[in-house]
């Protein structure tokens, strides 16, 4: 899939992904890369990006690159288990993660996703998440 198609994919319908201005901004073979905002939407009451938004973030990169790897008219991809470790505050601002795989099986993914702050390139959150990749209902396969 291109750049494009992934962002048209992501907004086909409204998701967290809106609401928390989450952007796609590069797709390779190697890895997925996308930005988050940190204002008003990814705050949490001390003025500092909120480290479920840093997760939302990070479960969103590594879900889109996961379903990437796969044939999406027969499996997806779903998660079973994310974690994060928040390194650094950010009050204002673009972070900026990158998913890079970790192991790609037939039956499950792991995914490592950096986050930076965009301006000054310090590390604010590395997360991992394993997705089950799961085989599709016949009546909600697509040909």
């Amino acid at each position: 899939m291109t750049l494009q198609e992934v962002q048209r994919w992501t907004a086909s319908r409204p998701t967290l992904v809106d609401a928390l201005g989450i952007e796609i901004t590069e797709v390779t073979a190697d890895y997925l890369e996308g930005r988050m905002p940190v204002d008003g939407r990814t705050h949490q009451p001390a003025g500092l990006l909120h480290g479920g938004a840093s997760v939302a973030l990070a479960e969103t990169l590594g879900s889109l690159a996961a379903a990437l790897r796969v044939d999406r008219t027969k499996q997806a991809c779903v998660g079973l288990e994310i974690n994060a470790n928040h390194l650094k505050g950010v009050r204002e601002g673009w972070v900026r993660g990158r998913a890079t795989p970790v192991h790609v099986g037939r039956s499950t993914q792991v995914w490592e996703i950096r986050i930076s702050h965009e301006e000054t390139g310090a590390l604010v959150c590395i997360s991992r998440i394993t997705m089950a990749v799961i085989d599709l209902p016949a009546a909600e396969r697509t040909t």
